[in-house]
């Protein structure tokens, strides 16, 4: 038996709060509340759809929720069906009705845009930046999974490594006129691009709600073209990604390799820059070190202004280690670290900031179950797997002979007397980045260097983390080089 239109609706209606507590606001509006009910006949649940890639996207990522509550509703469904036409009621009407903003229009009356909150066909979304979020008017225009509210410029820690990086996304999330176009970050895993990107896109919201604003993975840029490809949709593809006011990729070193997407993002790029739309970027690898990408992309992506965010170091890891244990104390009111637990961290996790957060959280749960103080001990005994990992393999011996492969200078004049920049300046980079990479103490250091003294490593130590800020060669070998090693 067909049920009419007035109850499917009336029973539609009844069964969105569920769906909306189960999948959750922001994809409740994005994705299901489009959807009209239009029949529920012999365990077939048909719903009419505005095009086959709402359906197939429904279908795909919601379509388990919806038969779950359907069936709890006492009208057994075993599939759903999607047919493509015109909805009987206006948007603004239905989602009046239902106590919703309708999909594509925000709570201020304006447009926007329709974005997925899941990857590739047939995968799910991971929970942290798989989809696109489009920032404009108010908070419910912004899909949840897609920006990190704990990731803003009040939670970023600032150090050496990162300041200039933190220095040029406060400035472009600043608005107003263009100032570094595109701004590209870049830096290896964990360091902090995209806390800084998800920083930005919060802070231009907060300052200029009705900025156009999308914020995606390259990943997705390329998914959703792929999609407008094959639903012949490219023109409503051109227009929402050349209409925007900033355009923020992240990871665009995955389009690299891809050249029809390439293309479109050259032309997309363009068409932004013409209009004077702030583009911002991120990958793990400077753009003249990007395989595959096309030399204009390089070309495009190096006019702006291109800052590399370095491995931490000591004093940065133990600064984000206090923040952390800071905001872990609301939900392990109880535990306590031992005096010197933070330490022993930040000088024995090298890696990157997720590992460090990961084992701090690891800590204060054990310190939970036990109910005792998180001592060192307990801290070697619960995270003896990532301190194995995270132990330096990089012998001194290696970085002097990376130092000199790198200089064209013999391992007697490295470790020699010689005091001429030509051997002098090799001399203290290696010594820093046996401080940095090695777990060697200075006294043994200076050993490996012709017996010198533990303040003559220390004070070429800090003579190259001088030079790093202000000499840009500098800065440029000693990446090089640490890449190298950790090859």
């Amino acid at each position: 038996m067909r049920v009419g239109a007035d109850m499917t609706n009336e029973t539609w209606g009844s069964m969105r709060q569920e769906l909306i507590a189960s999948v959750g606001r922001n994809n409740f509006a994005n994705w299901i509340e489009p959807l009209e009910l239009d029949a529920l006949e012999d365990g077939v649940a048909t719903f009419r759809v505005t095009s086959p890639f709402v359906g197939d996207w429904v279908s795909r990522n919601y379509g388990d929720a919806i038969l779950n509550v359907i069936n709890k509703s006492g009208r057994p469904a075993e599939r759903l069906v999607f047919e493509v036409g015109p909805r009987r009621e206006p948007a603004a009407a239905a989602a009046s009705a239902h106590g919703a903003p309708a999909n594509g229009v925000s709570a201020n009356g304006t447009p926007a845009e329709v974005t997925p909150s899941h990857g590739p066909a047939g995968a799910r979304a991971s929970s942290d930046r798989a989809a696109p979020a489009v920032l404009r008017g108010e908070a419910d225009d912004l899909p949840g999974p897609d920006l990190d509210d704990r990731f803003t410029f009040d939670s970023f820690v600032v150090g050496k490594p990162n300041e200039l990086a933190h220095a040029a996304a406060r400035r472009v999330a600043e608005g107003g006129d263009v100032t570094f176009n595109p701004l590209f970050l870049y830096g290896g895993v964990g360091l902090g691009k995209t806390h800084l990107m998800h920083a930005i896109a919060w802070e231009l919201r907060r300052r200029q709600p009705d900025l156009r604003v999308v914020y995606l993975s390259a990943e997705q840029f390329m998914y959703r073209f792929i999609q407008a490809l094959r639903e012949r949709q490219m023109i409503d593809f051109k227009q929402l990604f050349r209409s925007v006011d900033v355009l923020m990729v992240d990871d665009v070193q995955f389009i690299a390799g891809k050249d029809s997407t390439q293309e479109e993002f050259f032309h997309t790029f363009n068409a932004l820059v013409d209009q004077r739309s702030q583009i911002i970027l991120s990958a793990d690898r400077a753009p003249g070190e990007i395989e595959k990408m096309e030399s204009r992309i390089v070309s495009r992506m190096q006019s702006g202004l291109v800052v590399d965010l370095h491995p931490t170091t000591y004093e940065l890891r133990l600064g984000i280690l206090q923040q952390k244990a800071e905001r872990f104390r609301p939900q392990f009111r109880d535990i306590r670290l031992a005096d010197g637990v933070l330490e022993f961290l930040a000088h024995r996790i090298t890696s990157n900031v997720r590992v460090l957060e990961g084992a701090l959280m690891r800590l204060f749960a054990m310190g939970s179950l036990v109910g005792r103080e998180v001592t060192i001990d307990m801290t070697q005994e619960c995270l003896v797997d990532i301190l194995r990992q995270s132990d330096r393999k990089t012998t001194i011996d290696e970085i002097q002979r990376k130092v000199c492969d790198h200089y064209n200078i013999r391992i007697s004049d490295l470790v020699g007397p010689k005091r001429t920049r030509i051997f002098a300046r090799p001399r203290q980079i290696a010594m820093y980045l046996c401080k940095q990479m090695t777990q060697r103490s200075l006294p043994e250091i200076g050993r490996k260097f012709g017996g010198r003294d533990h303040t003559t490593i220390l004070h070429g130590v800090k003579k190259i983390e001088e030079l790093r800020g202000k000499d840009s060669q500098i800065a440029e070998d000693l990446e090089m080089l640490r890449r190298a090693l950790e090859a």
